[in-house]
């Protein structure tokens, strides 16, 4: 039992995440090395959340080799980005993953390998791979800029905390009823509002504390509808994987919020989208 338990739900999830989310600021702004021990951290607890949701269902994914292979993507990510090897080395990641098959075959009695073949890649690409985008965004030619990945997750703040009081004091007409019921419109208007609002301001607040914004002001807001809608899915997509093992969390590593997945499920659909469009445009 942690201290926090002794508070209400919505104590414990606003200490919670006025720690994390200081934590967190605190590493992406200092450097590029905390940037990359706090995702570092939370890509590993969100792999073991993952692979452990999937052996409630009674799956048997390969735990222990995915949530390496997530790992170490992110990690290569990393050092190819901060141009310390060749991006050649990315082509490391196809053989790598395939071992799979030949791990499998030594596997006895499993009714249904292929299946949990298939969910051991899905918590690769599912989970590693978004926060492995993000070290894209977080280097431009080979040198790190904390502004996107800054701003991507004040956005992604700003849209929750708007949903979540929206939705509690004016929710009515459900958006989602099947997937998640608590879910509404209202809540869904009061998070774009409030991210639309942190998305116009990014740029101010950059050049406020002294740095030239990295992108435009047009960008931001094309990020902001990226992560209030890919934000949505993101949650509703969990809620669909939580539904299908009739659980109510991912975990309970965060006090009032469940666990990383629960937090960070906007990112694992945004990401891929936010990358994508800030390489095209």
């Amino acid at each position: 039992m942690t201290p926090l338990k002794k508070f209400s739900n919505l104590t414990q999830r606003l200490i919670t995440a006025l720690l994390g989310a200081a934590g967190i600021v605190f590493g992406i702004v200092f450097s590029e090395w905390t940037y990359f021990i706090i995702f570092f951290i939370i890509c590993v607890f969100s792999l073991i959340e993952f692979y452990k949701l999937t052996g409630l269902d009674g799956l048997v994914p390969q735990k222990t080799f995915g949530t390496v292979c997530g790992i170490a993507i992110f990690c290569l990510s990393f050092f190819i980005e901060r141009g310390d090897i060749s991006y050649r080395y990315y082509f490391l990641i196809f053989p790598t993953v395939s071992c799979v098959y030949m791990i499998k075959l030594y596997k006895k009695f499993e009714r249904k390998p292929f299946t949990n073949i298939a969910y051991t890649f899905l918590g690769i690409f599912y989970v590693a791979m978004p926060f492995t985008l993000f070290n894209i965004a977080a280097f431009e030619n080979y040198v790190y800029d904390y502004q996107i990945i800054f701003g991507c997750l004040f956005i992604l703040w700003a849209s929750d905390t708007g949903a979540y009081f929206a939705g509690t004091l004016f929710g009515k007409r459900k958006l989602f009823e099947r997937i998640s019921p608590k879910k509404s419109w209202e809540g869904f208007i009061g998070g774009a509002a409030l991210a639309f609002s942190f998305a116009y301001g990014l740029p101010y607040f950059f050049s406020s504390v002294g740095h030239e914004p990295t992108i435009k002001s047009w960008q931001w807001m094309v990020i902001g509808v990226i992560i209030i809608i890919g934000g949505t899915f993101g949650d509703l997509v969990e809620s669909l994987l939580k539904r299908s093992i009739e659980i109510k969390d991912s975990g309970d590593s965060l006090p009032g919020h469940g666990g990383f997945l629960d937090r960070f499920d906007g990112l694992l659909i945004s990401a891929p989208f936010i990358v994508a469009f800030l390489e095209i445009f």
